[in-house]
């Protein structure tokens, strides 16, 4: 459960950041917003983001995986028409918020070792 919540943290947290840096997205001002956004993104990213990549592997093959910074963007527009609290301009960015996202949940990450085995 700790580990479910601190991620839900860290996604909620990118996407704050990446709505103060990049132009054309906004995230709803209360908690509650943030942490809904937060939620059906990663729903999002859990769910649909596996089998978009599943059957775009081999476009995702013939760019060298630079095809995955365009399905993060498309799973970012996507949580934007499931969540009322975000708003996305266009995909422009989208793309610029997914790889601000993605940077800032890599360093949080790393920050509060998220993947770490707890030994009872």
């Amino acid at each position: 459960m700790r580990k479910l919540l601190l991620s839900l943290g860290i996604n909620a947290a990118a996407l704050w950041v990446a709505a103060q840096v990049v132009a054309g997205i906004r995230l709803g001002e209360r908690f509650e917003e943030v942490v809904v956004v937060a939620a059906v993104f990663a729903l999002v990213n859990a769910f649909i983001r596996p089998v978009v990549k599943f059957f775009a592997f081999p476009v995702i093959l013939l760019t060298l995986g630079l095809f995955t910074l365009v399905i993060n963007a498309g799973m970012l527009m996507l949580a934007d028409l499931l969540a009322e609290g975000l708003f996305v301009a266009g995909f422009t960015s989208a793309l610029l918020g997914s790889v601000i996202i993605s940077l800032v949940s890599v360093v949080l990450g790393s920050i509060l070792d998220v993947k770490k085995k707890r030994r009872d």
